[in-house]
C-alpha cells in the first residue's frame, strides 16, 4: 500500500468511527446511561499508621464456613477478631462447632461475635443470613466468602451429583454470598468482599482427581476480578488462593498421595491455617485500600514449579 492509499485508508476509518460516535451520542437521549461511572472512587484512608491501617475496631466481619476447630474460616475470624472486629459466622451442618467457635471469640477478644446457620448454596438461606447480621449488627465492613466443598473424584467416576454439589457449593455459593451483600456495601458506598479459593484454581492438580473443584476455584479467581471491575465505585474485591493446608478436609486422601504433595511443595510442608490470617487481615483492612481484582496465592510456592 503506498502512502498516499495509506492516508486515504486511515482518514476514511476516522470518518466513520466520527459519524458512529455522533450516532451514538444523539441516541443517548433514549438509552438507559450506567452513570456508575462517574461516581467517587473508593477515597484514601485517613490513618497513617501501620497499626491504624491494620485496625478493625468497630468493623463487622462475615465469616462464612468457621465451624471447623482449625479451618481457614475461624482463622481468619480470630486474626480479625484480635484486631478488633466483630464476627458473624456461619455453620451449615455444625451448630455446635459454630456457636463454641463464637463464644470463643467473645472470650479471648471481647467482641461481639454470633454463629448463624447458613446453607451458601441455597440463596434465600444466604439472603436471610446477610438481613440477620444486618438488623443485629448493623453493617457489614467485610464479607469473607469461604466456605467450600472438596471433591473425591473425578468427571468420569464421579455421579453429576458429585459436580452439581461442589459447584453449588463453591461457585454458586459464593454468588450467592457477593449478590447478597452487595447492595449494602453499595448503599455505604465501602466494603471489602474477600472470596477463599484455592491453588487449585491455577492448576490441575495431581495425581487426585477433582476437576469440579479446580473449576470451582478457578471460577471464584475470576469472578473477584469481575466483580473488582463491577463493584470499582464503593467496594474491593480479592481472592485467596491457599494451598495445601492442614484444616482435617483432605484426611480422607491415603498417606502415599499427601506424601507426593509434600515432596511437590518448595517448602517441604503444609501450611497451617493461622499462616492465612494475615492475609484476610490485610484484605479486610484499610491497608489494604488500593487492593483490588488481586488473588494472593499462598502455597509455600506449590505453584512456582
Amino acid at each position: 500500500m503506498t502512502s498516499s492509499l495509506r492516508n486515504e485508508h486511515i482518514k476514511l476509518c476516522l470518518s466513520s468511527y466520527s459519524r458512529q460516535h455522533q450516532q451514538q451520542q444523539s441516541s443517548s437521549a433514549f438509552t438507559k446511561v450506567n452513570t456508575t461511572s462517574i461516581n467517587m472512587p473508593i477515597s484514601i484512608p485517613s490513618a497513617s499508621s501501620v497499626h491504624d491501617l491494620f485496625s478493625l475496631k468497630g468493623k463487622v466481619v462475615v465469616v462464612t464456613g468457621a465451624s471447623g476447630p482449625r479451618g481457614m474460616g475461624i482463622e481468619a475470624a480470630r486474626g480479625c477478631a484480635e484486631l478488633g472486629a466483630n464476627i458473624a459466622l456461619t455453620y451449615s451442618s455444625r451448630p455446635q462447632g459454630g456457636e463454641k467457635n463464637a463464644e470463643d471469640l467473645r472470650n479471648t477478644y471481647g467482641v461481639k461475635a454470633k454463629a448463624y446457620k447458613c446453607n451458601v448454596g441455597d440463596w434465600n438461606s444466604v439472603k436471610k443470613f446477610v438481613d440477620d447480621v444486618l438488623a443485629e449488627f448493623g453493617q457489614i465492613d467485610a464479607f469473607i466468602a469461604n466456605a467450600g466443598k472438596t471433591a473425591s473424584s473425578g468427571i468420569l467416576d464421579g455421579s453429576v451429583q458429585d459436580w452439581e454439589e461442589v459447584i453449588q457449593t463453591d461457585l454458586t455459593g459464593t454468588f450467592h454470598c457477593a449478590k447478597a451483600v452487595g447492595p449494602h456495601f453499595k448503599q455505604r458506598g465501602k466494603g471489602s468482599f474477600i472470596i477463599t479459593s484455592s491453588m487449585s484454581g491455577h492448576i490441575a492438580n495431581f495425581p487426585q482427581e477433582q476437576t469440579s473443584y479446580n473449576v470451582a476455584k478457578a471460577g471464584c479467581i475470576h469472578m473477584a476480578r469481575s466483580l473488582a471491575n463491577e463493584w470499582r465505585d464503593f467496594a474491593r474485591v480479592n481472592s485467596i488462593s491457599p494451598g495445601y493446608i492442614d484444616t482435617g478436609l483432605s484426611d480422607f486422601v491415603d498417606q502415599k498421595t499427601q506424601d507426593l504433595w509434600m515432596s511437590m511443595i518448595p517448602m517441604g510442608r503444609n501450611g497451617d491455617a493461622k499462616e492465612l490470617k494475615g492475609a484476610y487481615v490485610y484484605l479486610a483492612s484499610d491497608a489494604s485500600t488500593y487492593t483490588t481484582g488481586a488473588d494472593l496465592v499462598i502455597d509455600g510456592g506449590y505453584t512456582v514449579r
